[in-house]
């Protein structure tokens, strides 16, 4: 069974705010982002940064989640990503923890399709999450750190999957995406 790895380690520097705390519909952002992941993986690796603490409190009681602070996250979030794939000894996801759309159907959907890297498309735009099997672990931890996941993936042959989820390509960076998000929820969007 596949893992995954949800990165939280950044400073939300243009939300002026923890952003993966906040909370979104009731409950924090990020728990949207896992709830919605946790059904498909054995496990969920969230690794932190600039706000482990108040991150990591949220999921002190849940022995599906392992929390790892990641103490390079200034380097940025290639250095989150290796941490997490440090981590993990399987097929992966890797989704930042400010896409709380994404539907669990599209987990599955990565899952059953083929190839090494997987990527969802919607309307033709490659969105979030990355799928990486195991057997890619390696050459990603040798990356330079100052790489990115766009530049490691292109490395290799990319299979994308059509998916009927505009979520994949939601995330929220500034306030102006928090608010249209909370519109879409309450349908008024």
């Amino acid at each position: 069974m596949a893992e995954g790895i949800i990165l939280a380690g950044g400073y939300s520097s243009r939300m002026s705010e923890n952003k993966m705390t906040k909370p979104l519909w009731g409950i924090p952002l990020i728990l949207h982002a896992v709830q919605r992941m946790k059904p498909i993986v054995a496990r969920v690796v969230i690794v932190t940064g600039y706000y482990h603490e108040p991150i990591a409190s949220l999921f002190s009681m849940d022995s599906q989640i392992e929390i790892i602070h990641n103490d390079q996250y200034a380097l940025g979030m290639f250095s989150s990503v290796q941490c997490g794939v440090r981590a993990i000894q399987s097929d992966l996801f890797i989704l930042p923890g400010d896409y709380p759309l994404i539907h669990t159907e599209t987990y599955t959907e990565l899952l059953q399709a083929q190839g090494a890297i997987r990527v969802p498309t919607y309307e033709g735009k490659r969105g979030h999450p990355l799928f990486m099997v195991q057997e890619l672990r390696e050459a990603l931890l040798k990356e330079p750190i100052d790489s990115n996941l766009k530049r490691f993936r292109d490395q290799f042959p990319v299979s994308e999957v059509a998916v009927d989820d505009s979520g994949i390509l939601k995330d929220v960076d500034t306030f102006s995406d928090w608010m249209l998000i909370e519109h879409l929820m309450e349908g008024r969007g």
